[in-house]
């Protein structure tokens, strides 16, 4: 049986960061896995409110990021690689889940095993909802969707996705352009392009809080036009 990794990746998103955790913690998962929180440049305060919570839960890893590079935040090209070469290394399909998300206790199973049917499986992600149930960013276009799962050549966002063993090593995240902040966009088409498909499953809704982990892009909905001044102007948000 393959080994997992999960990460998610934080920036001073506290409370939303240890919802993330406690539910994948509370998760029946099933099988070997290792669970890391990369802390990207957050603050003093909510670090040291991250290390607290880390050695109480135990069973948690904790890099800080800041020990490692003095690139400026946001570092998903950085986290991205080492989690890539840590899979590669042990055998490990690598499974991502944001500090905006919560999932249900078999979500992380149900990804793994399906994953693990198809041979041609690169990326699995669960579709996202609101509290109430109701499909919303990013997966909008799937609203319409009958529950189960589906080939889609949309890309797959990171908020829950799993990386296949497979698609980490076809594709060296070293390629990744560095300009770039995000990049679930590239991957879920390199993965497309290497052959693979990548599945969303609407049978397992997450929770997504959308930007909870990136509170300025609420000005997206509430002031679009500073959102997008900000984008511009300080190179926010490359994908």
């Amino acid at each position: 049986m393959r080994a997992l990794h999960i990460i998610t990746p934080v920036k001073d998103s506290i409370p939303s960061t240890i919802q993330t955790v406690n539910a994948i913690r509370n998760s029946k998962i099933g099988r070997e896995y290792t669970y890391t929180i990369y802390n990207d440049f957050s603050s003093d305060e909510n670090t040291a409110t991250l290390e607290r919570e880390v050695a109480r839960w135990g069973d948690v890893e904790l890099v800080n990021l800041k020990d490692i590079t003095t690139h400026p935040s946001p570092n998903y090209l950085l986290v991205l690689q080492i989690s890539q070469q840590r899979a590669i290394r042990e055998d490990a399909d690598l499974l991502i889940v944001e500090s905006d998300v919560e999932v249900a206790t078999d979500t992380v199973s149900r990804l793994v095993e399906e994953a693990n049917e198809r041979e041609d499986c690169g990326i699995a992600a669960a579709v996202t909802v609101d509290e109430k149930g109701v499909v919303n960013y990013p997966y909008e276009y799937a609203a319409e969707y009958e529950k189960g799962v589906h080939a889609v050549k949309r890309h797959c966002s990171f908020c829950c996705s799993l990386l296949t063993n497979r698609l980490l090593r076809a594709f060296d995240f070293r390629e990744l352009n560095p300009e770039k902040h995000w990049f679930d966009v590239t991957i879920s088409q390199r993965s497309r392009a290497l052959g693979f498909n990548n599945y969303l499953f609407t049978s397992q809704p997450v929770v997504h809080r959308p930007h909870a982990s990136r509170p300025w892009k609420q000005l997206k909905y509430t002031n679009p036009l500073k959102y997008y001044w900000i984008k511009l102007t300080k190179g926010f948000d490359k994908i």
